[in-house]
């Protein structure tokens, strides 16, 4: 019985990262379709996406959490309406005790205000620099920043990593290098340094994720309280315009169509997206996570054939194949953590 537990726990833990990493493709292909400047006049600006994107996804991020604590309060309820048939206890007390049991369970499952800090941090970054840069430049940054904080900060905490495990991630960055590398060419200052901070942040989220005890509110708990930071972003927008570093949106553009990416992006493939990564955290480590995320440009590559009419190619392949048989050694590795400090 303990095997078969064993074997679906795993199994739900590969379905929670496959959804989410197809999900963090699919924030790559929207952004892209919504902020790309080469239009005739552009969907829409990079703060509003921002914006509207947050918004979405703690609006929907809500929804589910009201249902689920209706549901959690509704089986508790059931459960001791039960057990005062055997020891009549007083019905009232019953259902008190009902409600503490599900405040309880839920009281402690609010994220925090960092997570909420680094997640506006990343999603405000993430659409500015993609204005700035192109696709393989940008990604390219993006991933290389997630895979040194995320490295780095598990060597901090004490976790070490076997040689297979170098020899994975090596082979793996190297693929996804191959991916990107030959397109790319001087990047901008401010494009770089935009994508880095994106990177990092999303670093720092996911390894805090790790601590997460119920995925879905901690993910709705840092999506709303974005919503204060999204707010004085797009004051700031309004008032001040020279804030905006992006000379082609110095200014809000909305248009039905930008909106409506926005909002998929927003409640879709970040809000839902990223708690289910949440949830397949809890049973992955730093380095796997972090290696793991490399198949997203992969991904988000197919996703542009499909959506943006982008044309596989052979070097798409070869890149694809190297970079799944790095992460292939890194998860067949037995990774050995001595776990120092943990983040708090």
């Amino acid at each position: 019985m303990s095997v078969l537990l064993a074997y679906l726990s795993t199994l739900s833990v590969a379905l929670y990262t496959l959804v989410a990493l197809v999900a963090f493709a699919a924030n790559s292909v929207l952004c892209r379709m919504a902020l790309s400047v080469q239009q005739t006049t552009p969907l829409i600006d990079p703060s509003s996406f921002t914006a509207i994107r947050l918004t979405a996804g703690a609006l929907v991020l809500w929804l589910l959490m009201s249902l689920r604590t209706r549901r959690l309060h509704t089986n508790t309820s059931d459960v001791n309406t039960s057990d005062v048939n055997k020891s009549d206890v007083n019905k009232s007390d019953v259902n008190k005790s009902a409600a503490n049991k599900t405040k309880a369970a839920i009281s402690a499952s609010h994220g925090s205000f960092l997570a909420a800090g680094l997640l506006f941090i990343y999603a405000v970054t993430f659409s500015y620099a993609y204005v700035l840069l192109d696709t393989a430049t940008g990604a390219l940054i993006l991933f290389a920043a997630v895979q040194m904080s995320m490295m780095l900060m598990s060597y901090i905490q004490g976790q070490r990593l076997t040689l297979l495990e170098v020899i994975g991630a090596s082979l793996a960055f190297a693929g996804f290098g191959y991916l990107v590398l030959p397109g790319v060419s001087a990047p901008s200052i401010i494009g770089l340094i935009l994508m880095a901070l994106s990177g990092c942040a999303w670093g720092g989220y996911t390894l805090l994720g790790k601590q997460s005890r119920k995925p879905l509110f901690d993910t709705g708990y840092n999506f709303i309280r974005t919503l204060p930071l999204v707010a004085a972003m797009i004051g700031v927008v309004c008032l001040v315009p020279l804030f905006s570093v992006v000379e082609p949106m110095n200014h809000l553009i909305l248009s039905p169509a930008g909106i409506l990416l926005a909002v998929l992006s927003g409640g879709l493939a970040s809000g839902v997206g990223y708690a289910l990564w949440y949830q397949a955290l809890r049973g992955l480590t730093a380095t796997h996570a972090a290696v793991l995320q490399l198949t997203v440009p992969v991904i988000a590559a197919f996703g542009g054939v499909l959506f943006l009419d982008e044309v596989i190619s052979i070097h798409l392949s070869i890149s694809a194949s190297i970079i799944f048989l790095g992460i292939g050694l890194v998860i067949l590795a037995k990774p050995k953590s001595v776990t120092i400090n943990k983040l708090t």
